[in-house]
């Protein structure tokens, strides 16, 4: 395949599960893996190297140095095969992870880094990668389930689209069983019974049903034939659609979701359900861009 995967490290734990998770996909992939640090100065006048009155091994470039390096060594144990190579770019995570995802066929990032907020379930970076990123994001939030499924959002949008293909490709590089869920709400559900029996219903009972089902079928058109391999599961369910997926995400290795679905408004980069999972989702996370949403 010969394509790259990014991973952003900070030192932090979650970093490492991401570099660990990193380093699986690159495997998965046949690509190459990229640890980048972004290395921000916050203070002009304080010196990179180690303090004339401190140990040698000290000063934030010896520190910087570290953690890239334990970074790296942790994706060479997680992956021997996969060929690692890492980069210290100078400016903010946010700026930096964007620009190198543009030659990346994947970014993974922690939910949570250094920075931040105590008590904040995701951090700023994961959000804001998933939002710009010009390639498909993937948040490490909690253990995946080795055996469970990948779970798709479908919403039928043109935006999704992409999210298909994506998540189709994960399930067949990773085995696993694809389940296509799509919730619906109440607010488009069958209309109750007229008083007077002669006169027709405006939705049949479970009409709407069968129309949530083609609207999956259409979503996922084409891409069995493309992964004869890949056991799918249409999974129509009525209720909120972040509800549902937070649910569904329980059991599943990774859920992927668009980053925005048919809902929300015009000029939104991140919809409330990519939101939501990346907040609450039980597994990791894959936010997928469709190509007309790029800035």
């Amino acid at each position: 395949m010969g394509g790259l995967v990014v991973v952003g490290v900070d030192g932090s734990a979650s970093s490492l599960a991401a570099v660990e998770a990193a380093a699986r996909e690159a495997r998965l992939r046949r690509a190459a893996l990229k640890v980048v640090h972004a290395f921000f100065w916050p203070a002009m006048h304080v010196p990179l190297g180690p303090s004339p009155l401190g140990p040698p091994e000290g000063g934030i470039q010896n520190m910087v140095d570290r953690l890239v390096t334990e970074a790296v060594e942790h994706a060479r144990t997680a992956a021997p095969e996969v060929e690692v190579s890492h980069a210290v770019v100078m400016g903010e995570p946010l700026t930096v992870l964007e620009a190198q995802s543009r030659a990346a066929e994947l970014v993974v990032v922690g939910s949570r880094g250094m920075g931040g907020f105590v008590g904040l379930l995701v951090g700023s970076t994961a959000v804001h990668l998933a939002a710009h990123g010009r390639c498909p994001v993937l948040v490490v939030r909690q253990e995946a389930h080795t055996d469970g499924p990948i779970v798709l959002g479908v919403d039928g949008s043109a935006a999704g689209a992409e999210a298909v293909d994506f998540a189709f490709a994960e399930a067949a590089l990773r085995k696993a069983p694809l389940v296509a869920l799509h919730a619906w709400t109440t607010w488009n559900a069958p209309l109750p019974a007229p008083q007077v029996a002669s006169m027709p219903y405006a939705n049949p009972p479970g009409a709407l049903d069968q129309e949530e089902e083609t609207l999956v079928s259409a979503a996922l058109a084409g891409r069995q034939e493309q992964y004869p391999d890949v056991a799918v599961e249409h999974k129509v369910v009525h209720g909120q659609t972040r509800e549902a997926l937070i649910e569904a995400s329980r059991s599943a290795r990774l859920i992927v979701v668009g980053a925005r679905g048919r809902g929300g408004f015009a000029g939104l980069l991140l919809g409330s359900v990519s939101q939501a999972l990346l907040h609450h989702a039980h597994c990791p996370v894959a936010v997928v861009r469709g190509a007309g949403m790029q800035p």
